[in-house]
């Protein structure tokens, strides 16, 4: 195994674990976590032994199903923490604290881990895919989406419109419920900066 590949499984695994310690820390049966998020059991079950990297919607589906946010499930702090009421948070991302999570088509780098229950998710996206078919299924979750490319182009495939091309400095928003991979047309991978919002993340009957 290379060192690349080393690191990938590596993250995969400590993702997985956090998984089911967010879980296990709430009393909540794969069972519960399915009905709540939508997945099938098999698939909590393959993410928390480390034999399934999730696509940005399956962790999206998953931070619901265990009443968190993204950006929590993807930080090391198992904690579950209430929607804060106090205003004035800001927090800092510095470019040596990013937390590459491999995805197989994407890496995501999400920012402001420090801060929980939000409104927006903001993750920088390394689009590895270099074709549609690089994709298990259509990503499509509920909320809307703004994406700028950074560095590199990019083909946006959505399932109501023709591919779409964006190259460094362009921008795309959309509602985020019509299916959308991203693929990169250039000879590097591309990046991205990707934000979500609008994405219910509290299990309902939460408050």
């Amino acid at each position: 195994m290379t060192g690349a590949q080393d690191n990938v499984e590596t993250r995969r695994a400590a993702f997985g674990n956090r998984v089911q310690r967010l879980r296990k820390s709430q009393n909540l049966t794969l069972q519960q976590v399915s009905d709540a998020s939508g997945l099938a059991m098999s698939t909590i079950s393959k993410i928390e032994r480390s034999h399934l990297s999730p696509t940005y919607d399956v962790m999206l589906k998953l931070s619901r199903g265990l009443g968190t946010d993204l950006v929590h499930l993807l930080d090391s702090d198992d904690a579950v923490e209430p929607r804060p009421v106090a205003a004035g948070r800001m927090a800092v991302t510095r470019v040596q604290d990013l937390r590459p999570m491999d995805s197989g088509p994407y890496i995501y780098e999400p920012l402001a881990t420090q801060l929980k229950n939000r409104l927006i998710d903001a993750t920088y996206v390394t689009v590895t895919a270099r074709s549609a078919d690089a994709f298990d299924e259509p990503i499509r979750h509920e909320g809307e989406e703004l994406v700028v490319v950074i560095s590199g182009s990019v083909e946006l495939h959505t399932d109501l419109y023709e591919p779409i091309t964006l190259n460094a400095g362009d921008s795309v928003y959309y509602d985020a419920a019509m299916s959308h991979q991203y693929v990169t047309v250039s000879d590097e991978d591309a990046r991205i900066l990707n934000i979500a919002t609008g994405n219910n993340m509290r299990r309902p009957g939460k408050g």
